[in-house]
């Protein structure tokens, strides 16, 4: 089995906050910076346990989720196109921009006026590229991401947050609609890549996902598929998590995704995470993969 995930990169909680509510996790501000960096320390070491390599970055003073690397790129090999972040976070644009160039990666940017949440809303699977758009990301964006790096592009889209009118709805700091499932990466995860004649592995929620996206999903004949419940995956970050394809870290309140992880004979570890979940982000948030 071909592993994945070997090396990442993570930044620290140290500028951690919940102040402006940019996504709909949002709600309790009062963060516990001290707690949020033992919940990052315990995720750093349980990715290096499992035999990641951990590349560490501070993270940006004036960001308040530059915690969250996952959404400054999306990395295959030597290139990097570089996220275009919602306002509150444009900061961690360029200091991501500068990391990675130290890193000996090439730079390229989506054309102007399109968002891109980088790995959060484009999650790679050997050959192919789950995209979540509408949110935090524009399909054209994702387009040209998945040209620019060689991937083939599956392109889905989670469901709304609604009002008690029905009505789809906008958030009031970033002025773009909202999801409970903003990143696909909060929807659906990889857990191992299709390799030869051997299929991949996903885990996802079909109530996330749109009935046309829903249908996409069920018809992909490239991967194996295990199934996510609504539940789990809104109130736990179930499917924010990250695997090497042997060792899965992934949420310790999500027993039934847990369950059927371990029956396919992976390895799981389940590190405790609460403050940083305040900022709508997880496991699979904290960390960038730079294979």
């Amino acid at each position: 089995m071909a592993l994945i995930n070997n090396t990442v990169l993570m930044s620290d909680a140290l500028n951690f906050s919940a102040e402006q509510a940019i996504n709909p996790y949002y709600g309790d501000a009062s963060v516990d910076t001290s707690t949020a960096s033992h919940e990052h320390e315990a995720i750093k070491a349980a990715l290096e346990q499992a035999g990641v390599k951990v590349i560490n970055t501070p993270s940006p003073t004036d960001s308040q989720d530059g915690v969250y690397t996952a959404n400054w790129a999306l990395v295959r090999g030597d290139i990097a196109v570089l996220a275009r972040l919602p306002n509150v976070r444009k900061s961690e644009e360029q200091h991501a921009a500068s990391i990675l160039q130290q890193l000996g990666k090439t730079i390229i940017t989506v054309p102007e006026g399109l968002h891109f949440s980088g790995q959060g809303d484009a999650l790679a699977c050997g050959h192919l590229l789950f995209c979540g758009s509408s949110y935090r990301s524009d399909e054209q964006a994702q387009i040209f991401a998945a040209e620019t790096l060689g991937y083939e592009r599956i392109q889905l889209h989670t469901i709304p947050k609604r009002d008690n009118n029905g009505k789809e709805v906008i958030n009031p700091i970033t002025g773009w609609n909202d999801s409970f499932f903003y990143d696909i990466d909060l929807a659906l995860s990889i857990i191992s890549a299709p390799v030869g004649n051997k299929k991949g592995l996903i885990a996802y929620c079909p109530e996330a996902f749109d009935s046309a996206s829903q249908t996409i999903l069920e018809q992909c004949t490239d991967v194996d598929k295990i199934i996510v419940s609504l539940e789990e995956a809104q109130q736990a970050f179930a499917c924010n998590l990250v695997s090497t394809g042997e060792t899965v870290i992934m949420s310790a309140h999500a027993p039934l995704l847990k369950q059927a992880l371990i029956a396919r004979g992976l390895h799981v570890v389940t590190p405790e995470v609460n403050e940083l979940a305040k900022g709508g982000g997880y496991i699979r948030c904290t960390s960038l993969t730079l294979d």
